[in-house]
C-alpha cells in the first residue's frame, strides 16, 4: 500500500483538505460553507480567548487559592492555549493551503490534542473531586489541599502530553497541485486504528463514564438532602454533562467511521463541522465552571468596576456603596462548591 493510501483526515483541528468539491469549480455553496466555518472559528477565538483570559486573570490575581479554583485555572489555561491557535485553523480552512511549514503542522496538531486530553482529564478530576466532597465531606475537608491538587494537575498534563505525542509522529505535509496540505500519514496503516481507538477510549468513553457515575451519585445525594432547596446544582451538572456529550460525541463517531475506507471520501466534506463543534467546548467551560459561581461573579464585577473607576479618575456614591457592600464577600471553598 502506498503512502498516499494511508493519508487520513481524521480529527485534527486543522484537517480541512477534503472540504469542498472534488472536481470542477468552486460553487457558491462550497464558498459559503467555508465562510461560515471561518466566521464561527473566529467567534470561538474571540470569545474563548476573552472568556478564558478573564478566568485566568480573576483566579490567578484576584482570588485566594483553593482546590476548586486550581482546577478552574488549569482548565482555563488549556482552553486559552487551544483558542489562541484557532486563527491558523481558520486560515487553512479558507485557503486550503498550509503555509506554516512542517514543524508548525506537527506543533499545532500536538497543541490541539493536548487541549482535548487535558480538558477532558480536568473535567474528570473535577467530577471526582465533587464526588469525594459530597460523599466523604469530613475526609475531603481534612485532606484536600492546593498542593495535592497541583500534583494531580501535573500528572494529568503529563498523561495528556503522552497521549498527544502521536500527533507529532504521523503528522506530515504534502504538495497537491499548487497547494500544500497538512494531514495525517499513517504508516504502517495499523497505526491509524491504534491512534483512533486510544483517543476514543482515553478521550471519551472512560472519562464520560466516570463523569456520569460521579454526578449521578452527587445528584442522588443532593436530592435526598432536604436542606438543599435550590435546583441550581442540578441544572449546572446537567449542563456540564450535556456540553461534554454534545461537543465530543459527534467527533468520535466520525473518526471511527473514517476507519472504513468507503466513508473516508464523503466524511472529508463534513469533518470540519464536527471539529468546530468540539472546539465550542473551550468557550463553554469558563461559563459553566467559573461564571456560575457567585464568588467568581462578585470578584469579577468588583474588579471591573474598579478598573472603570481608575480609568475615569472618579468614584460615584453608588459605586462606593456597591464596593463597600461587596467587600465582605470572602472566597470560601465550600460556597464555590455549592454553585458548581
Amino acid at each position: 500500500m502506498s503512502a498516499e493510501n494511508n493519508y487520513s483526515y481524521d480529527y485534527d483541528y486543522n484537517d480541512t483538505a477534503s472540504i469542498g468539491p472534488k472536481t470542477g469549480g468552486q460553487d457558491d455553496s462550497w464558498i459559503w460553507d467555508r465562510v461560515v466555518l471561518v466566521v464561527v472559528n473566529f467567534v470561538i477565538f474571540v470569545v474563548g480567548v476573552w472568556g478564558n483570559s478573564v478566568v485566568i486573570w480573576i483566579i490567578g490575581l484576584k482570588m485566594k487559592k483553593t482546590v476548586n479554583l486550581t482546577w478552574y485555572l488549569s482548565l482555563a489555561i488549556s482552553d486559552f492555549l487551544f483558542c489562541l491557535f484557532l486563527p491558523i485553523n481558520a486560515a487553512y480552512i479558507f485557503t486550503e493551503n498550509w503555509i506554516f511549514g512542517l514543524s508548525m503542522c506537527k506543533f499545532i496538531s500536538f497543541v490541539m490534542f493536548l487541549n482535548m486530553f487535558s480538558s477532558i482529564f480536568l473535567l474528570v478530576i473535577i467530577s471526582i473531586d465533587r464526588f469525594v466532597s459530597v460523599v466523604f465531606p469530613v475526609w475531603a475537608q481534612n485532606k484536600r489541599t492546593v498542593e495535592k491538587a497541583s500534583i494531580v494537575i501535573i500528572l494529568a498534563w503529563t498523561v495528556s502530553i503522552a497521549l498527544s505525542f502521536p500527533s507529532t509522529v504521523f503528522r506530515n505535509i504534502s504538495l497537491e497541485g499548487n497547494k500544500t496540505k497538512c494531514h495525517n500519514n499513517y504508516e504502517p496503516p495499523s497505526s491509524h486504528l491504534a491512534v483512533v481507538l486510544s483517543r476514543f477510549v482515553c478521550g471519551f468513553v472512560v472519562p464520560f463514564l466516570i463523569i456520569i457515575s460521579c454526578y449521578s451519585v452527587i445528584i442522588c445525594r443532593i436530592s435526598s438532602n432536604r436542606v438543599t432547596k435550590s435546583s441550581k446544582p442540578f441544572k449546572v451538572m446537567t449542563a456540564l454533562i450535556g456540553a461534554f456529550f454534545i461537543c465530543w460525541l459527534p467527533y468520535h463517531i466520525v473518526v471511527l467511521m473514517e476507519l472504513t475506507p468507503k466513508y473516508q471520501e464523503s466524511l472529508g466534506t463534513y469533518i470540519q463541522v464536527f471539529v468546530t463543534l468540539a472546539s465550542i467546548n473551550s468557550i463553554l467551560n469558563p461559563f459553566l465552571y467559573a461564571f456560575m459561581g457567585e464568588d467568581f461573579k462578585n470578584k469579577f464585577w468588583r474588579s471591573l468596576l474598579r478598573k472603570i473607576e481608575n480609568a475615569l479618575g472618579e468614584e460615584t456614591h453608588t459605586t462606593n456603596r456597591w464596593v463597600s457592600g461587596s467587600s465582605t464577600v470572602e472566597v470560601s471553598n465550600a460556597r464555590v462548591s455549592t454553585h458548581m
